[in-house]
């Protein structure tokens, strides 16, 4: 009977699983049209306030029918999707509720437009359908942003206004874009496959463009400038704490990114200690490259160094493509023996570039038609150190995220689990990557390896910094002045962490604390498995369950222990 039990409620969770993912896929279709996911072809979404409020009931109803299943009539990776359904569940209502997305215009790469920038020109169009279904989608964009500037002028009558320095970056991005020419459009960029008349479907992509997106960026742009900018936060109020609602909201976002409930105070604590650890190392190592253990000074030379700056773009891509083949290289060993393809590097688009970070994954195709895509910043190369290249490779690609894609593309799991991330634990083990590959001897020099500790010291930073800003109302300068004083980071970079932080509150915090929560694990496991203690099978654990939640990744690791012991 029992058996009769479980295999019922393993087949109503398995329902239910693919009846979330494609929930989220109903809301996010640029998210499945970036991952070539067929089924939601020509759509882009609907940013209304109405949209998200029915994805919160459709939410609370999936939430209601996952807890009439029994946990305890589960097994194995079936009980680990509940686990984690029940935690998203959760979060994400809460999130979609607190509506804090509606203060968060900006120029950063949670911007409207950086948004589109990153997901629209990088899908696969596999065939002629493919390519018309391109079109279908930028037509579309016109009522997309309709909405999104009637849902900011909702917002503003409530009392919810973005900071003006975000407002101005995004006006800013706006004109350079519809300024830059059909050559420079990233949303021209797409190929369509043979078959497909280019300059037929090029000619009508125009016609569009020009017709009905364009049209519908000017009115949202008009929404910003003469709504929005007049009533907007000044660079002294930046943190949600000033926002109607914010300091709920700013907790919802917290829990939502973390999967911890680690209050702001914490977490803030937190970041102080690790930053102290931090720089005793930075000492540490300066005293034995330069000569020196004053960390002001080791930062400073690895900001100022004329020699360690970049020349042109084409030398960011060449010194980045380079870490990432010599990582790829050397996994043997550290991993079970994966086949990796190789990751491919591009330069990011100037739209996009301007304000944006120093780099960005984009996860492969489901089906395989384009590969995981690491995008480089080589905006003012010159401003650019080649001390926290290394890192960022190594972080984004392998032994990083496109290391996790692989894996998640072959494991055979639930569809939310293989593509959608937890940032805790996606961006945990991005950070993670950065110090295992100092542990494999990865770094080309000592003073990429300070610069791999200085970024590290960047992730400590955020959980002072978003938490100052959100909910202790440090202002735009001071968070600043903050980074400068504890990173090596150039003033473009820091000021573009800043105003990430600023317009996507929380998200940050998830790199670090899922990072420490991995190495606590794996000095848990060692420690309680001695001999029998395996570094790539843990990394398997680590990996092999898709993006879980802190808490699941705890349980998943326990299990792995008792049965080993």
């Amino acid at each position: 009977m029992r058996d009769s039990q479980e295999h019922n409620a393993d087949v109503l969770l398995a329902a239910l699983a693919e009846e979330y993912f494609q929930c989220f896929l109903v809301h996010s279709p640029l998210f499945a049209h970036s991952l070539g996911l067929p089924g939601f072809d020509g759509g882009v979404g609907d940013p209304s306030r109405a949209a998200r409020r029915g994805q919160v009931a459709e939410l609370a109803a999936l939430e209601a029918r996952l807890h009439a299943i029994d946990p305890a009539e589960l097994a194995g990776q079936h009980r680990v999707t509940w686990s984690i359904m029940a935690v998203r569940l959760k979060d994400e209502q809460a999130w979609l509720a607190a509506e804090m997305h509606e203060v968060a215009v900006s120029g950063s790469v949670s911007g409207d437009l950086s948004m589109l920038f990153h997901l629209m020109p990088n899908a696969p169009l596999r065939d002629a359908a493919g390519a018309e279904s391109y079109l279908k989608r930028l037509e579309a964009l016109g009522t997309y942003y309709d909405l999104l500037a009637e849902r900011y002028q909702e917002s503003a009558a409530d009392g919810k206004f973005p900071t003006a320095s975000g407002v101005r970056q995004a006006l800013a991005q706006l004109e350079g874009y519809l300024a830059g020419g059909w050559d420079a459009d990233p949303l021209l960029r797409p190929v369509p496959p043979e078959g497909v008349d280019t300059g037929e479907w090029r000619g009508r992509a125009q016609v569009i463009l020009g017709s009905v997106v364009h049209p519908a960026l000017r009115r949202l742009g008009k929404v910003w400038a003469e709504v929005l900018l007049p009533g907007a936060r000044d660079d002294e109020h930046v943190g949600l704490r000033y926002v109607p609602g914010g300091r709920d909201g700013y907790q919802a976002l917290v829990r939502l990114y973390t999967t911890t409930d680690l209050t702001a105070e914490e977490i803030h604590r937190i970041g102080l200690d690790a930053l102290g650890e931090l720089k005793s190392e930075i000492a540490a190592a300066g005293a034995a490259a330069f000569g020196t253990g004053d960390v002001a000074d080791v930062l400073s030379r690895l900001r100022d160094a004329p020699e360690l700056r970049f020349t042109s773009a084409e030398h960011i891509v060449s010194y980045v493509t380079d870490a990432c083949e010599r990582a790829r290289e050397a996994v043997t060993g550290w991993f079970r023996d994966y086949a990796v393809p190789a990751c491919e590097i591009r330069e990011m688009s100037p739209h996009q570039a301007r304000g944006g970070p120093a780099g960005a994954y984009i996860w492969p195709a489901a089906d395989g038609s384009r590969p995981g895509v690491l995008l480089v910043n080589t905006h003012e190369p010159q401003q650019r150190s080649t001390a926290t290249l290394e890192s960022l490779a190594f972080h984004e690609a392998v032994p990083g995220h496109h290391l996790q894609a692989v894996l998640g593309a072959e494991a055979d799991l639930p569809n939310f689990r293989r593509f959608r991330r937890s940032v805790a634990h996606a961006e945990g083990w991005g950070l993670y990557a950065e110090r295992l590959a100092d542990e494999m001897g990865l770094y080309s020099s000592e003073s990429a390896r300070i610069g791999m500790l200085s970024e590290a010291a960047v992730r400590a930073c955020r959980l002072v910094v978003d938490t100052g800003l959100h909910h202790y109302g440090w202002s735009r300068d001071q968070a600043i002045v903050f980074m400068r004083d504890n990173t090596a980071q150039s003033q473009i970079n820091i000021e573009a962490e800043v105003d990430r932080y600023i317009s996507m509150p929380a998200q940050a915090l998830g790199y670090m604390l899922g990072q420490l929560r991995i190495q606590d694990l794996r000095a848990r496991a060692a420690e309680e498995l001695g001999p029998k203690f395996d570094l790539a099978e843990f990394h398997h654990q680590v990996l092999g369950h898709g993006s879980v939640p802190l808490d699941t990744l705890d349980e998943i690791i326990t299990t792995w222990i008792e049965d080993i012991r």
